[in-house]
């Protein structure tokens, strides 16, 4: 009890209500225990995910000697053997995203179900909310490091280049067990979008939309505005803002302000910035430049890239 704590605002003609979330400390009832107990298993490998991600160097001094010197085979085997595991890197990153995908989708179906309204999910379901707003966090923050590490790309395209070339001098290739043709080219597009892991959420919550036809789309649309709006009003409430035992949980909550927003501009039909959106929009910017200079920038690039100014 306590976890999430209900606040009535008026705003224009209407209630809205507006929620604490406790996303520090929420714990999954028995209700929830199933659907949290699969997600679970996905969240724990997300900071390793994050942490390679982060240490991820590149191959750029090896790839670079090769294509200078293309007659030197040494330097040819070393900058495959340089690059062949960090292929297998960018492989486990991508399958991640697929379990990822699969998660939401766990969780969208327990939290948009007809047993409850949105809001009444999100009172019960505290834990699950929780990790849903972890999902989105995670998925701006993979996306900022990937967005700020050209070496991932860069990488990928000289794995699949020579690859090709052995492929036509008929060369064994030890790292085409690791990533086939067809893997390849599913991980290429994967990363040839600024923002993959965002992108793989939207799709996978149309998706989600698409494949449930019986269920109203306001079940989710709702639930994501809900979830921003409980975000927002933590964040711009000092009483609230107050109850965060780590000003780590600031930056959380601006992340998943953020992926939700983006989320409901891809499924409502008419978008976030419409008159009958049940985000404010305006009041979500203030939030974010309201944060310390430089904080925030990515999360206001995400935003602009997916919205018009």
């Amino acid at each position: 009890m306590g976890n999430l704590l209900k606040v009535l605002t008026c705003t224009d003609l209407e209630q809205e209500p507006n929620f604490f979330l406790d996303f520090e400390n929420a714990q999954p009832t028995d209700a929830e225990r199933e659907v949290w107990d699969q997600v679970d298993v996905v969240l724990k490998d997300a900071k390793g995910i994050l942490d390679e991600l982060q240490a991820y160097k590149g191959a750029g001094q090896e790839i670079r000697e090769a294509i200078q010197n293309p007659s030197d085979e040494a330097l040819q085997e070393q900058a495959w053997a340089a690059v062949v595991p960090l292929v297998g890197k960018l492989k486990k990153f991508y399958e991640f995203s697929q379990r990822l995908e699969s998660a939401l989708h766990s969780l969208l179906g327990a939290l948009t179900s007809v047993t409850y309204d949105p809001t009444q999910h999100l009172e019960r379901e505290q834990a699950l909310a929780k990790q849903f707003a972890e999902i989105l966090h995670f998925t701006l923050r993979f996306d900022e490091l990937k967005m700020t590490n050209p070496a991932i790309q860069n990488d990928f395209s000289y794995y699949r280049r020579t690859l090709s070339r052995m492929r036509i001098n008929n060369v064994p290739a030890e790292g085409e067990n690791e990533v086939n043709n067809e893997l390849a080219n599913r991980i290429s597009l994967f990363y040839a979008d600024a923002t993959p892991m965002l992108k793989t959420l939207s799709d996978g919550t149309t998706k989600f939309v698409s494949e449930n036809k019986n269920l109203p789309i306001e079940n989710t649309t709702d639930c994501l505005s809900t979830m921003a709006t409980v975000c927002k009003v933590m964040l711009e409430t000092p009483e609230y803002r107050s109850r965060f035992s780590s000003e780590e949980t600031v930056s959380f909550c601006l992340r998943v302000m953020v992926g939700v927003i983006i989320l409901y501009d891809y499924v409502h039909p008419v978008g976030a910035f419409a008159k009958s959106s049940k985000i404010d929009m305006k009041g979500c910017i203030k939030v974010l430049k309201d944060q310390p200079p430089n904080s925030v920038d990515g999360l206001l690039n995400a935003l602009s890239d997916s919205f018009p100014t």
